[in-house]
């Protein structure tokens, strides 16, 4: 079970492509999708879910491209995580209180729970800027995990 999903993957490296380059202007996708190793179609996709959510501006034309609407430290990777695949969660069973009879008194719930919420609070205290090194909370290399 992959918690962030292969696309979302593919939406924070672009994010995290575009906040290293948040003061040089418009990024174009062609460029974002060869430097992160997306094919240009699927950055299309997912650059405009990202412009939807309010992530991201974009501009037409031959200097075109996208950028950040925010600054890097602004961004949490839970909201382009949620933008790109929904809500987070580690069980069907966190989905809704009544979606699971046994929850009230499972201890496998109650642990999940816990987890669910630290989960959560890491993605949402993390920002474009610390992944990508320039937040005050920068990431170990142990928490990076992955391409992140």
């Amino acid at each position: 079970m992959d918690i962030v999903r292969r696309n979302t993957d593919y939406a924070l490296r672009a994010m995290v492509n575009l906040a290293k380059h948040h003061r040089a202007g418009y990024r174009s996708t062609r460029v974002i999708a060869r430097e992160e190793e997306i094919s240009y179609q699927l950055a299309c996709k997912l650059l405009q879910k990202l412009h939807d959510a309010g992530l991201v501006e974009s501009v037409m034309g031959p200097r075109g491209g996208f950028r950040l609407a925010r600054n890097p430290e602004r961004v949490s990777l839970l909201e382009v995580i949620e933008t790109i695949q929904g809500p987070v969660r580690l069980n069907r069973c966190l989905l809704d209180s009544g979606e699971c009879p046994r929850s009230p008194h499972c201890p496998v719930h109650e642990k999940f729970v816990l987890l669910q919420e630290q989960m959560v609070a890491f993605m949402s205290g993390t920002t474009l800027s610390d992944v990508c090194g320039n937040g005050n909370g920068q990431l170990s290399d142990e928490s990076k995990g992955g391409r992140l």
